[in-house]
């Protein structure tokens, strides 16, 4: 019944924005119109976490800071002073953040290129181009840890991006300070334009305390940005960067007797071929020491989605979005389904049945040109088990229209993996308005795509169309519609179900009182529904109760929820097999419920944990599943993590418990040099994997690392697990900048 309502929903979106249209502006959204001047400096300063030099005084200095939670508007609980520098070659940020209780600074995490959501921590964001559509993010906590990332939108961002700069950290008696040297060699601008979009945040975890310059609707983000002027002749040098690599390979395959020893140098180049337009070419691309992805049981018909890790496809990664495909923010949708019809996932490529596959060369133009974007990507990819070698090309290009939206078209070509040929095309809108009365948002889109597959006629297109208001407080909500047919084969994309039409949808309301033991309340709805096209009707329908989640002021949450769904199954699926039986859910109608409650803790404390406990019906059956964390950091030198997700299936057909666990030791003994390992196993595949990291990293763009992997099964299930695969790399990487 609820689904025969979801046409009204646009109408109370425009409803709910003009309601909010006629409220009083708070204070933090009066103040969008900010400007600092960047002074020009002619010797740099020396980056040692110590604000102690004269030269610093010559900065203006930033302090007109305000609270966007738990008050909004609210003077913070203490002061924060920003000095902002650059010279020819860098920008020079330094930061001093006083603290009432400095004994109580919260700095856990002490290698580079860790999150820092359990931090004290200074975020800087800078856009050079000053549209609102895409931003440099920098972190830094008390230990002068580097977290950077990249704007993928407006809202969310890539933290797997990293940059070359320095940053450093230390403690006074009533606070602690930082400083930044952030090289113009490591961003992309437009040498025409003295005017970036800047902003400066700061989070106080004990309090549950953020802090902005410039913030809307309780948030700052790449379209959330005060001025920062003054900056002129900035110097990129030539605009070069090369970075040779070394990988020293050697894997045994058991029979123990097979041993390969390779030898693999790489090259990857980087070049400027205007201040904000890249240019790289990589040969003999390695990715023998990327992250392991994490262990997943599908419990499903339909393909798991695993995120890029790689750094050579995530640089630059924001400009090949199209269409917000994956950025509902509809819980009820899978991170499957909500990223089914994505046209480029990079993934595609250097893997072929889960095993890495060589490429031999590849080159890549990104950046901006003016008012447009492009990014074109083109590789050379080795064959394998009957696959021919392949040639890949990906091209995206779209333009800035209106005042904050963009209009794109996206091409690729190539299969790597099949010998079929392959081209897809497609077109999209987005369009943005972060400047509404109230500092509500307002954001829409529509794509187009269509197919060429070898072998498969008509009925080979998509299209989607959404719009969503994302707001950090009062009502939010959203709704998306998407068709994929039959045929349709983005064969360098990701579909994990065809032929159907989907629709999906969610509301809310996010409150903050004052003077209570909880910051954050939240009460809401997220409803997906998605049909067989023509008169197939109905797949799969999730409604997703999420009742009430609490969060207080030191980050404890608790959310309660409770899900229904209904799937219909038009052809029996197996969910379970081992050597002795599979368990397979016939053809029918199934309608299921299950109520979850979550508990966590704030990730700032030294013992974190979270857990969820699940119950209800699966199928023609029933589920009860037990799921959580737990992180110990015994010092801020050695950090210990465990997760456990217990499933117990009773079906008709037969019961079955599925288990994945991990636990991964964290030594740090420097921000330069730590060492990680990682145990994972699950019951259904029988496997056990050991990946264990050691990473030394002098400085950024320098980096050595010893990569061990080493996987166990327990292929009969008689708890006798044999190795299966090992493998050691040792791989050196140095960034020459000219």
């Amino acid at each position: 019944m609820l689904v025969q309502y979801l046409k009204y929903l646009p109408v109370i979106f425009f409803l709910t924005l003009n309601t909010h249209g006629v409220m009083a502006q708070s204070a933090s959204e009066e103040d969008a119109n900010k400007v600092v001047k960047f002074v020009r400096i002619n010797m740099p300063p020396v980056i040692d976490g110590k604000i102690d030099e004269a030269i610093w005084q010559q900065a203006e200095i930033l302090t007109d800071f305000h609270q966007t939670r738990p008050g909004n508007g609210a003077p913070p609980s203490d002061p924060t002073e920003v000095y902002l520098l650059y010279d020819d070659n860098a920008i020079y940020i330094a930061a001093r953040m006083y603290d009432s209780e400095p004994d109580r600074i919260s700095a856990p995490t002490v290698r580079h290129g860790e999150g820092l959501g359990r931090d004290d921590r200074i975020v800087i964001i800078l856009d050079p181009y000053h549209t609102g559509r895409g931003a440099f993010r920098f972190e830094t906590n008390a230990n002068g840890i580097r977290h950077d990332a990249l704007y993928d939108s407006v809202s969310s961002f890539e933290s797997a991006w990293t940059a070359i700069y320095e940053s450093a950290a230390s403690y006074f008696d009533g606070g602690w300070e930082a400083e930044m040297a952030i090289p113009f060699k490591s961003l992309s601008f437009d040498p025409n334009i003295d005017t970036w979009g800047f902003n400066f945040g700061r989070g106080i975890r004990r309090r549950g305390e953020e802090i902005a310059w410039v913030s809307r609707n309780r948030s700052y983000n790449a379209s959330i940005l005060g001025s920062a002027t003054g900056l002129t002749g900035m110097e990129q040098g030539m605009g070069l960067d090369v970075v040779p690599s070394i990988s020293v390979n050697r894997q045994k395959t058991y029979d123990p007797t097979n041993k390969d020893w390779n030898f693999e140098p790489s090259l990857d180049v980087f070049y400027k071929v205007t201040p904000s337009l890249n240019a790289s070419l990589t040969l003999n691309t390695d990715f023998s020491a990327t992250e392991v992805d994490d262990r997943q049981v599908n419990l499903t018909r339909f393909n798991l989605f695993f995120p890029e890790k790689r750094d050579f496809f995530l640089n630059d990664s924001d400009l090949f979005t199209f269409g917000r495909i994956g950025e509902t923010g509809n819980d009820a949708s899978s991170r499957s389904t909500d990223n089914n019809g994505r046209p480029f996932f990079s993934r595609r490529l250097g893997l072929g049945n889960g095993r890495p596959v060589d490429l031999k060369v590849g080159g890549k133009l990104s950046g901006r040109a003016g008012r447009y974007t492009l990014g074109m990507l083109a590789m050379r990819q080795d064959g394998f088990e009957g696959v021919d070698a392949s040639n890949i090309f990906v091209g995206r290009v779209s333009a800035n229209v209106l005042d904050e939206s963009s209009i794109g078209m996206m091409l690729t070509s190539g299969d790597p993996n099949s010998n079929n040929s392959n081209v897809m095309g497609g077109v999209d809108f987005r369009y943005l308005n972060t400047r509404l009365a109230g500092g509500r948002v307002l954001e829409a889109d529509a794509w187009y795509q269509v197919s060429d597959t070898q072998g498969l006629n008509g009925n080979d297109d998509a299209f989607g169309i959404g719009i969503r208001s994302p707001n950090n407080s009062g009502l939010r909500g959203g709704i998306q519609y998407k068709q994929i047919q039959e045929n349709f084969n983005p064969a360098l994309g990701f579909v994990s179900r065809t032929n159907v039409k989907g629709i999906s949808t969610d509301a809310g309301y996010t409150w903050y009182p004052k003077n209570s033991y909880f910051q954050e309340i939240f009460s809401g709805i997220d409803v997906e529904r998605i049909s067989l096209l023509g008169d197939g009707g109905l797949q799969s329908q999730v409604i997703l109760g999420r009742i009430v989640e609490l969060q207080n002021n030191t980050r404890d949450s608790l959310n309660i929820h409770y899900t229904h769904t209904k799937e219909v199954i038009t052809s029996p699926f197996s969910i379970y097999e081992d050597i002795n039986r599979e368990i397979i859910i016939p053809s029918g109608t199934y309608n299921f419920g299950e109520a979850s409650a979550t508990l966590s803790t704030g990730g700032q404390r030294d013992l974190a944990a979270d857990f969820t406990v699940s119950a209800g019906d699966f199928f023609s059956g029933t589920r009860t599943n037990l799921a959580g964390g737990l992180t110990w950091r015994q010092s801020k030198y050695f950090t210990l993590r465990t997760s456990y997700d217990w499933n117990d299936i009773n079906l008709p057909q037969g019961d079955f418990i599925t288990r994945v666990t991990s636990i991964t030791t964290e030594v740090t003994f420097s921000p330069t040099l730590y060492w990680i390992n990682l145990l994972q196993y699950d019951n259904v595949s029988e496997v056990m994997g050991l990946n264990a990291r050691l990473v030394w990293i002098p400085k950024a763009g320098q980096e050595a690392l010893i990569v061990f992997n080493h996987s166990w099964q327990d292929e009969d299930k008689d708890n006798n697990f044999r190795s299966e695969l090992s493998d050691i790399n040792v791989k050196l990487s140095y960034t020459f900048r000219f």
